[in-house]
């Protein structure tokens, strides 16, 4: 496994890290055994980050990921959740609900700190309220010892600027945005170092979109985008490769994303993982599929505000 320094904290990262949104069958049921079993079959593999939220299951995700790091020593991994998203249309980020949601997710995790507390999913609200309160309140909590570094996460890039233009962050984590099909967090990339923030790139996959497996029902993929990415698919296949091996080997060759996280409550899965990062990259192959996404390429999709988000491409 190779490892990578996280920005100007202490930490270097696997670059692959477990994400646990799976435990909260955040895409399809899971079986509670594969599920509890899943935690360290990710950490005999070498993932030394685990990435959760209180949203994941709606507090079942931290439940069960707490269960299964029992007995497991604390030092043996990097322990990372978020606040501010509860439900699907549940947002709070007040500095009184910052303080709750800390000590309920170190309850919930067993465990005394975080290494990582991230602002989740910021662009369903008014930002600037966490500029101005969630921020700061996560700061004194900080100073407390109960987390080590802070930060936040979303979809839309234009929420990053928003935030770094006025403050700071130890690091920022981004989803489907630096995949095959989407490489706009890249060129964020050199921002985001000038500012000396943490890079957490998350979804190499795009939500299954650049898998064989069905997509889940709440994937806003076009028609269009879909059929793109099933030709892109077939072409793997034909190549004697699956597009998720490549789309993951691809993710994680950028020097510039820490770490790359994805999850999944099946063991086999996440070994499986483990040993694609060790095949070369076909690279060939990385242009003929790219060449096929190409009229997709950047492709997004409006979440939370309006306001809070980039102009579509298409």
């Amino acid at each position: 496994m190779e490892f990578r320094q996280l920005g100007n904290t202490d930490m270097q990262l696997s670059v692959i890290s477990f994400g646990a949104s799976s435990l909260g069958s955040e895409f399809v049921p899971v079986d509670l055994q594969d599920a509890l079993q899943s935690v360290p079959t990710a950490l005999d593999c070498g993932m030394n980050f685990i990435d959760t939220s209180p949203y994941y299951g709606r507090g079942i995700g931290e439940v069960l990921l707490g269960i299964a790091l029992k007995g497991i020593p604390r030092d043996q991994y990097y322990l990372g959740t978020k606040l501010g998203r509860y439900h699907e249309s549940h947002f709070e980020f007040s500095a009184k609900r910052v303080r709750e949601s800390v000590d309920v997710s170190l309850h919930r995790l067993g465990t005394d700190y975080l290494d990582i507390i991230l602002c989740h999913d910021i662009e369903f609200v008014e930002m600037q309220q966490v500029v101005d309160e969630t921020i700061p309140a996560l700061r004194e909590i900080q100073q407390q010892g109960k987390v080590r570094y802070i930060g936040m996460s979303g979809y839309p890039m234009k929420i990053f600027k928003f935030v770094l233009d006025q403050t700071d962050l130890d690091v920022v984590l981004s989803y489907n945005h630096y995949t095959l099909q989407n490489t706009m967090f890249g060129d964020l990339a050199p921002y985001l170092k000038e500012k000396g923030v943490g890079i957490l790139n998350a979804a190499p996959f795009s939500a299954r979109l650049l898998t064989n497996a069905g997509l889940p029902p709440w994937h806003k993929a076009t028609d269009q985008v879909r059929n793109i990415c099933k030709q892109a698919a077939d072409h793997c296949s034909q190549a004697g490769i699956d597009i998720a091996q490549l789309a993951l080997q691809y993710s994680i060759a950028n020097q510039d994303m820490t770490t790359c996280v994805t999850g999944s409550a099946n063991p086999g899965r996440i070994r499986q993982w483990a040993d694609w990062i060790n095949e070369p990259l076909d690279t060939q192959l990385v242009s003929e599929v790219q060449e096929i996404l190409k009229p997709i390429h950047n492709w997004f999709y409006i979440e939370g505000r309006e306001e809070n988000n980039d102009t579509p491409i298409i």
